[in-house]
């Protein structure tokens, strides 16, 4: 049964974390930035001791113990109310063994966070059954323009009860908008694809595909339960024909036959992932019989919105509708 954490109110406190790489990544623009939102909201925004630790390792990660410390002190924190990532990386696997799962399931609070992070998205869910939140990094809202959605859709899942409805941003980016925050390059939004219709109600599972498949196998791999709705995004680094691999992946779980609706974040332009060619790939036995809606603001691209891991999700007739 999902464990659903206490929503956020003004004068809450936030922690900043860094189960991958460390503040030492960003710049000091998009920190402060990052912070005058926050504290915008009206909340109070502490940093875990090893954020800042200058010796990272070549990945720019602090040692395995000290990440896994600052996240079971952050949740062991009783006036922590959220747990936000800094950034992702590569290596927030590496941390899952070392996390105290009972103490987390006992002290449960949101936790935010995507790309790699979704390996502790997957453990906390599967060992815990924690609602977790899969939205902006800490330096996600360091971005001077084109936050507007993420900031929104981040507020309304953090802040607010009840089911919202996914719509499209008006507008997204796939630029390095951390090395110039003023040159800009915002590309109008075409819309979802529609790629399969019809309807389906479920337990949302997901994160970043590739990361997601790391815990196949393992105790910290998340089962698709009764009425699961799959909610994946890759990265640059993957192409359709590892993109297409890694879902097969997925749908030779023994347990994929309890999925019955499939979302999919919008792919980053070194992808080349084409609606006709996203087609084809999804053209499989498996899927034949679930509403698959493609292009949507999750993952990689910005902006985008917070979906809760854990939650629940509507698919009806091309529109998503989620709560935790």
């Amino acid at each position: 049964m999902s464990i659903i954490p206490q929503k956020l109110k003004k004068d809450d406190k936030v922690m900043i974390v860094a189960p991958a790489r460390g503040l030492k990544l960003i710049g000091a623009d998009c920190r402060r930035i990052a912070e005058e939102r926050l504290k915008n909201l009206g909340l109070e925004v502490a940093f875990a001791n090893n954020t800042t630790d200058e010796n990272f390792d070549m990945f720019g990660s602090a040692s395995v113990e000290k990440r896994a410390q600052d996240i079971n002190q952050a949740f062991a924190d009783k006036s922590v109310k959220a747990v936000i990532t800094v950034i992702g990386g590569f290596n927030s696997n590496e941390i899952l063994k070392y996390l105290d799962y009972d103490l987390i399931k006992n002290n449960p609070k949101i936790f935010m966070g995507f790309s790699d992070i979704t390996s502790l998205h997957t453990a906390l869910y599967a060992k815990t059954g924690l609602v977790t939140y899969y939205g902006p990094h800490y330096s996600s809202l360091g971005m001077l323009k084109g936050c507007e959605y993420t900031l929104e859709n981040a507020v309304k899942m953090l802040f607010e009860t009840g089911e919202k409805e996914l719509t499209p941003s008006k507008e997204w980016s796939d630029d390095l908008w951390f090395l110039d925050q003023e040159k800009r390059e915002f590309i109008k939004n075409e819309g979802w694809w529609q790629i399969q219709s019809g309807s389906a109600s479920g337990t949302i599972i997901g994160g970043n595909l590739c990361t997601f498949i790391l815990s196949l196998g393992t105790p910290f791999r998340p089962k698709f339960e009764k009425d699961t709705i799959l909610f994946i995004e890759d990265d640059e680094m993957s192409n359709l024909a590892t993109f297409d691999r890694n879902l097969q992946a997925l749908i030779n779980q023994p347990d994929f036959e309890n999925v019955k609706g499939l979302v999919i974040g919008r792919f980053q332009k070194a992808s080349k992932a084409t609606r006709e060619a996203l087609t084809f790939i999804l053209n499989k036995k498996e899927l034949k019989d679930m509403p698959i809606i493609a292009n949507i603001d999750m993952g990689h691209t910005t902006p985008i919105a917070t979906i809760p891991l854990g939650g629940f999700a509507r698919i009806e007739n091309g529109r998503i509708f989620i709560k935790d």
